[in-house]
């Protein structure tokens, strides 16, 4: 079971973390592009991985109630597991908090705005520079969060 467990731990991450780190982190190209198709895709992928990447934390807490060598591989009282679950939820939020409702509202901007003057081009211009900076610093601190979860799954402090 141990064995299962970790194979699902892994390929989990691996195909819902990693999809969720590429679409937030690059979903400003959508933005600098103005392509609301690109920036409502984004925003759907970001959806889709944040919701599928509660299996990797599903399948965690069925690894570390494991024994190997007659020891459990963890509890939630150890630092670097309540850490992680901690670092998860966050970067989760920021996902659904900043990340996905701007880049809708960017896609909104973008199909019904346009440049044209009497909705004030570069008020737009300006909307969707802004827009952009958010996504890509948010992307960015949910990118790091998520290689700040791995050095801790890797080297376990406190363990």
């Amino acid at each position: 079971m141990l064995k299962l467990l970790l194979l699902l731990h892994l390929l989990t991450a691996i195909f819902a973390i990693g999809p969720l780190v590429h679409a937030v982190t690059t979903a400003s190209r959508g933005l600098r592009q103005a392509d609301a198709s690109a920036l409502t895709a984004s925003a759907r992928m970001a959806k889709i991985y944040s919701i599928a990447s509660v299996l990797v934390v599903i399948f965690g807490f069925g690894l570390m109630s494991q024994k190997r060598r007659g020891k459990e591989l963890g509890s939630f009282g150890d630092t670097w597991i309540w850490l992680s679950v901690l670092l998860w939820v966050v970067a989760v939020a920021v996902t659904f908090v900043v990340i996905v409702p701007t880049l809708e509202r960017a896609a909104d901007t973008v199909r019904t705005g346009g440049s044209s003057s009497e909705t004030g081009g570069s008020s737009i211009e300006t909307n969707l520079k802004a827009q952009t900076a958010r996504v890509a610093a948010s992307g960015g601190v949910v990118g790091i969060i998520f290689a700040v979860i791995v050095v801790l799954m890797v080297y376990r402090p406190g363990s």
